[in-house]
């Protein structure tokens, strides 16, 4: 499998917004934290290569574990629609929109369930996090 690489577009105070590249194809949107100087709990992660593989996580079910960030530990693509659905996680979904007032994206479990179909367990790969935005 390809790298995926997560190309951020978006940023606003509370969120950080982005598409999913699958094998070379837009194929996902994303919402993240805003970028916080990496911090626990209230950051998206750093620019940068990691590595990820399948992962059941005990509260979001099957997800993705995104490994090698500096300083911080279960980071996750799960499903989830606005900033408020993370710790800093990677949540992913098929299309921009709102939600109660709220900026975020949609059918997140729909897009989970296609990337997880995607990618073929046990298989470790590369995700590789940049900005498109000044």
């Amino acid at each position: 499998m390809k790298p995926l690489i997560l190309q951020r577009c978006l940023q606003y105070p509370t969120s950080t917004f982005g598409i999913l590249v699958v094998n070379n194809e837009p194929k996902f949107v994303t919402i993240e934290k805003p970028w916080l100087n990496n911090e626990r709990n209230i950051s998206c992660i750093p620019i940068g290569t990691y590595t990820a593989k399948p992962h059941n996580s005990p509260t979001f079910g099957k997800t993705l574990l995104v490994e090698g960030v500096k300083d911080r530990d279960h980071i996750l693509i799960h499903a989830g629609n606005t900033s408020a659905d993370t710790k800093g996680c990677i949540l992913i979904g098929t299309e921009f929109g709102g939600l109660n007032g709220m900026r975020a994206i949609l059918k997140s479990r729909v897009a989970l369930r296609k990337l997880l179909s995607i990618i073929e367990e046990p298989t470790e790969f590369i995700v590789r996090v940049g900005f498109t935005y000044g």
